[in-house]
């Protein structure tokens, strides 16, 4: 797969949030969703990623179940998608569009507070597969 430009990605992703439904969108609270080439070291590290390890996206923040009355003048949680392992997995543009828009969905359900067995259970829901 020819590697797209930061723009033309950007886009992509775009288009992943705009197909989140909008009664989730509306619900999105003090969170930036950004685009990195990788994870930085530290992040592998945090995550325990082994060498070869594939990560498209990462949240991190306080996720809104866990938020309290003291939650207040906080930086906003983080949703960053990787636009390197994600173009490698792909085949072609509609494969990276696909796996974008599931990578934007997953995180944001971290945000929500679900973790990661729940975060695959309702994946599997929402795309018909039984487990």
């Amino acid at each position: 797969m020819q590697k797209l430009n930061r723009e033309e990605f950007e886009e992509i992703v775009k288009e992943g949030i705009k197909a989140i439904p909008e009664k989730f969108l509306q619900k999105l609270k003090n969170v930036e969703i950004i685009i990195e080439d990788e994870p930085t070291p530290a992040q592998r590290k945090k995550l325990n990623l082994h060498p070869g390890w594939t990560l498209f996206g990462l949240y991190e923040g306080v996720p809104q179940l866990e938020r309290g009355a003291g939650y207040n003048a906080v930086l906003p949680d983080k949703i960053t998608i990787f636009q390197n392992p994600i173009e490698a997995a792909a085949n072609n543009e509609e494969d990276i569009k696909e796996i974008v828009k599931n990578t934007v969905w997953h995180e944001i359900a971290h945000h929500f507070g679900m973790n990661e067995a729940w975060v695959r259970q309702a994946e599997a829901k929402r795309r018909g597969i039984s487990r």
